[in-house]
């Protein structure tokens, strides 16, 4: 990183890009905010729209083929600066943030689509391309224009307090990729090494990709008997990530994980001993047959799912100041107050409220007449839709938009879980039930779902270009563009899927969240209860945290994540806090974390890209898994001992860092 000055394009990210500023302190991007610079032209549309359609078709393929949804930002990030490098371009910067942001629509609508519209399918109900089009893209313009007010409260009121991880790597792949130099070198190194660490996992099992103490004698009497089991996944894009987002946030998740597994779990396993009868719509095995896992997923992770939900109405009264201040500016901007401060400078300028105000109600009576004309063909069923996809879409926006800032990850499959049990509900007690019930809330779920995934990773485009001094209204206007292509090409890959492998059957499509909402939404709609007090328990737990000062959402987003996925980010976490404190030296502390953020964003971007090749390569049948190996404990012995080999590469090659 280096200092700003004045009126000079500094040539990497400014000293403070990553801290809290003081008093007075203004953040000043890589493209400087008085100056213009090439963003929005044919090519970088072109190409963004390219990115948007193919990642798209991908993702769906390959989350409904083999269950695994990756993030396309990264990868679109990398090519896009290779393709500026291969072709020599200068001044490409502004154009890849426009490129990446168009073609990153692509991850967050399949998995909206993803997780809601096959479910119809494997309750053998009809739809059609229109409907999964219209709730696609409806959705997608709802997480874009509920996030667009509170933009200049996550990327510049929060500076320095969110930590970002997936804006921090696709940011200093876009800014080494421009700079060049030391640090792309440290970048590309890490990614080659990262990357190749996962691949390898990934194709050839050459070790397990989980380590878990089951594979010792001792640990699988603790998790057979007492149902205590220690999980961890040694992928080093995980550990990546958990270096950005820091100790504090890491160490509440894990936390949160904790509780979970070693708390509540074994809690479950000692009264299931004494229960003599399944517990639970659709579970028909006797807790005490469970493994820690079965638990989990059948009892546990709804207990966040309720601590998330209530971690986001408190975050809405906390942020209701925000909203208050979005809403009087706006109404300033509408009705004749035009000069708002900030909104003539390029680098702070958003769309025009009146436009977002406008196309809330334009897409919210779309909504209705979609909902009205294409799935219930009643007025009152379609208006009580559209106010349910509008309350919730608004008010768990902010959570979206603040567990991608915390953590990276969107907890959108639980947050549409909720959705899709409150809609049936409602539905229910409305006297719409059965199939066309199922039907509805469905689409409904799509449409939430599309909304958050939105607003989730919009966040993380515009977080991108405050930092890189992009022009944030013209990347909220075409990202409009990219969601109806992403929304038009999801449509038409869903339909070709059901009609090629279909989604039930011996050798249809896993479609695994689709799945759990198939099976969550069939005995709501025959009055079958929901867990309704495990959903509260979380929901008292959440209140609880916040009265005693921690971080609700994410010790909720610890309890809803397996095990698995937050030891590693607490190991990066720990990994980050002693690399940044062990000298006494400030300057020299200062130059190994920058230095460890960019070899993390090199773990995280080669993870991503090779996890990318790893799917193409199984949907190819190109099967080189070392099988009989890749499922035995001497797999997994070795798969604790490459993890800490890689996590002390990181700390070595962190610690080589010296002052500028």
């Amino acid at each position: 990183m280096s200092e700003h000055i004045p009126g000079q394009k500094p040539v990497g990210l400014p000293l403070n890009a990553y801290t809290e500023l003081k008093p007075g302190e203004e953040y000043a991007p890589v493209m400087l905010p008085d100056r213009e610079y090439p963003e929005v032209n044919f090519r970088s549309v072109f190409l963004g729209l390219i990115m948007a359609v193919f990642f798209t078709a991908a993702a769906a393929y390959l989350g409904l083929k083999i269950g695994q949804v990756f993030e396309a930002a990264i990868p679109i990030a990398i090519i896009a600066v290779g393709l500026s490098a291969a072709f020599k371009r200068k001044d490409a910067l502004g154009e890849n943030v426009i490129i990446q942001s168009i073609g990153a629509t692509s991850g967050t609508i399949v998995a909206g689509a993803i997780f809601t519209i096959p479910a119809l399918y494997i309750l053998e109900l009809e739809v059609s391309f229109f409907q999964v089009f219209m709730a696609s893209m409806l959705g997608g313009f709802l997480g874009i224009l509920f996030l667009i007010p509170f933009r200049k409260y996550f990327v510049s009121e929060m500076h320095g307090k969110f930590p970002f991880p997936e804006a921090t790597a696709t940011t200093e792949v876009l800014v080494a990729g421009e700079k060049g130099g030391s640090q792309a070198f440290v970048l590309v190194i890490s990614g080659l090494i990262g990357g190749l660490y996962d691949f390898v996992v990934a194709t050839f099992g050459a070790w397990s990709e989980v380590f878990t103490t089951k594979v010792l004698p001792a640990g699988e009497a603790l998790a057979d008997k007492l149902k205590l089991e220690f999980r961890l996944n040694i992928s080093s894009a995980i550990l990546g990530l958990g270096y950005i987002v820091g100790l504090k946030y890491t160490a509440i998740i894990a936390a949160g994980s904790f509780v979970s597994w070693y708390l509540i779990i074994p809690i479950f396993a000692y009264l299931g001993d004494y229960i003599t009868s399944p517990i639970g719509a659709n579970i028909t095995v006797l807790i005490k047959d469970m493994s820690p896992e079965t638990i989990f997923r059948n009892y546990v992770r709804h207990i966040g799912i309720g601590g998330i939900a209530m971690a986001g109405l408190i975050g809405i009264i906390r942020s209701s100041g925000i909203i208050k201040k979005s809403f009087i500016l706006g109404y300033n901007e509408i009705f004749g107050k035009k000069n708002i401060e900030g909104n003539n400078v390029r680098t702070q300028r958003d769309l025009p409220m009146g436009f977002v105000a406008g196309g809330i109600i334009l897409t919210a009576v779309l909504i209705f007449l979609f909902f009205m004309f294409g799935v219930v063909d009643n007025a009152g069923h379609a208006f009580v839709g559209l106010l349910i996809a509008l309350i919730i879409s608004f008010l768990f926006t902010t959570v979206a938009a603040t567990a991608i800032a915390i953590v990276g990850t969107n907890p959108v499959s639980g947050m549409t879980l909720m959705t899709l049990i409150l809609s049936s509900v409602i539905l229910v007690s409305i006297g719409l039930s059965g199939p066309a019930g199922m039907v509805s809330a469905l689409i409904i779920g799509g449409v939430v779902c599309t909304a958050l995934s939105q607003a989730g990773a919009f966040i993380t485009d515009l977080k991108i270009g405050y930092w890189l001094g992009s022009s944030p209204y013209k990347q909220e206007r075409w990202k409009f563009l990219g969601t109806i292509f992403s929304a038009a090409t999801v449509a038409w890959i869903i339909m070709v899927l059901n009609e090629t492998y279909g989604f039930t059957g011996p050798d249809a499509l896993v479609a695994p969240q689709a799945n759990a909402m198939a099976a969550v939404i069939q005995p709501l709609m025959s009055n079958q209860p929901a867990p309704w007090m495990l959903y509260l328990s979380g929901a008292f737990m959440a209140l609880i945290l916040t009265m005693i000062g921690v971080p609700a959402l994410a010790f909720a987003l610890g309890m809803y994540l397996p095990l698995e996925l937050n030891t590693p980010l607490l190991v990066g976490g720990i990994i980050a806090h002693f690399v940044s404190t062990r000298s006494k030296d400030q300057d020299l502390n200062r130059a190994r974390r920058e230095r460890g953020t960019l070899i993390a964003s090199g773990f995280i971007a080669g993870g991503a890209l090779m996890g990318v090749l790893s799917a193409i390569l199984r949907y190819l049948e190109f099967d080189w898994r070392l099988g009989e190996w890749a499922e035995s404990h001497g797999a997994e012995i070795l798969s604790i001992f490459m993890f800490a080999a890689i996590a002390a590469y990181m700390v070595w090659d962190t610690l080589k860092a010296k002052k500028e």
